[in-house]
């Protein structure tokens, strides 16, 4: 029986962290032993992977300074798991997973993977921890990207992997799907009108998610209503016509309520899990053109340049004097496409199949 250790920067809400928790659960139920890792604390995660029967271990770390000691513990833990397949996942997670399994006995039958989550990130912010991506990519085995410009960006930036491979993020159509009842329901406990267009924004805050692009754009369309979720969105300030929620585990039904989902993104996104939720649980997609939002949306919403909020309004203007008709037709359009490409089965056969096939050399 093949055992994967999924070793994660944290397990906190995040594009990342769900896909680990939906694809490491979908392994688990097709005979695939999983036990993950977080570097940081265990998050919002935690306690529902091992609600699953997933085995999940912190180490804690809240400085980089605790690196060597949390590669020692990594390393303890990869002797007791005795896993098949070391999976790192985000920046912090792959140099983790690289250092503690090159130092720990056996590691000629292991398997390292690498799992790279962002496109062009800020090197202002993230230049040295990539360059150490960089210096370290030819250890793993198979280096794996989430989108073609996350896949690109490390490329120009240094990476040479021995073998790449992309598996976009997998969206489960089964829980986000159009949902008359919850759109009711929801309206209701939020006090919007049945009538009215919401556009939804899901996203921590974070410079990267570029939420103060979204918010101008919103003041320029006051007849728009826009609902934000996301850890810290209720702490901004916001115009009238838009509300942040916070940290909310209710966005299937969420998403149901909206008519329109936005990803505003200044940098760094790869696949965004907001745009592709949106779009299976029947939304018009709009996002800036970061990482590979063409590729999701195709001709289903809109692209529209980053960091640019007239643009942005433009965009939500022309959705919002749509016919709820034309919105609808185009909702299932985007959901259909979800379904057909970027499905939670399709991603979880990948990752079988490669870890299977990695382990069959």
């Amino acid at each position: 029986m093949t055992s994967v250790l999924h070793v994660i920067s944290g397990l906190g809400m995040g594009g990342a962290e769900t896909t680990l928790a939906n694809v490491a659960y979908a392994l688990l139920k097709r005979g695939m032993a999983q036990h993950v890792v977080s570097v940081g604390d265990d998050g919002s995660y935690g306690e529902e992977l091992k609600q699953t029967g997933i085995a999940v271990s912190a180490l804690k770390l809240t400085s980089v300074y605790q690196a060597p000691l949390g590669i020692f513990k990594l390393s303890q833990l990869i002797q007791s798991v005795c896993p098949d397949v070391v999976q790192g996942w985000m920046y912090h997670g792959n140099l983790m997973a690289a250092i503690a399994h090159r130092m720990t006995p056996g590691r000629s039958h292991r398997r390292l993977l690498w799992n790279l989550r962002a496109s062009n990130m800020d090197a202002t912010r993230y230049g040295k921890v990539i360059r150490w991506g960089a210096a370290l990519s030819g250890w793993p085995d198979v280096i794996i990207a989430n989108s073609e410009e996350g896949a690109s960006f490390h490329t120009s930036q240094g990476y040479r992997a021995r073998k790449s491979q992309i598996i976009p993020n997998g969206i489960d159509a089964q829980r986000y799907k159009p949902d008359a009842a919850a759109r009711s329901a929801l309206r209701r406990e939020l006090c919007v009108p049945d009538d009215a267009v919401v556009v939804m924004h899901v996203a921590r805050v974070d410079a990267m998610k570029d939420h103060p692009t979204y918010l101008s754009a919103m003041k320029i369309v006051p007849d728009v209503i826009g609902i934000m979720v996301g850890s810290r969105t209720d702490e901004l300030q916001t115009p009238s016509n838009v509300r942040g929620l916070g940290l909310r585990r209710d966005l299937e039904r969420l998403y149901a309520m909206a008519d329109v989902v936005v990803c505003s993104s200044a940098f760094g996104e790869g696949f965004s899990n907001a745009i592709a939720e949106g779009m299976s649980a029947g939304l018009v997609p709009i996002s800036t053109d970061v990482g590979d939002a063409r590729l999701i949306i195709g001709d289903t919403g809109r692209v529209v340049a980053p960091l640019d909020p007239r643009a942005l309004a433009t965009a939500v203007a022309a959705e919002a004097a749509a016919p709820s008709w034309d919105r609808a037709a185009r909702g299932l359009a985007a959901r259909a496409r979800i379904i057909e490409r970027f499905s939670l089965v399709r991603a979880v056969d990948t990752y079988e199949r490669l870890y299977r096939s990695l382990m069959a050399q």
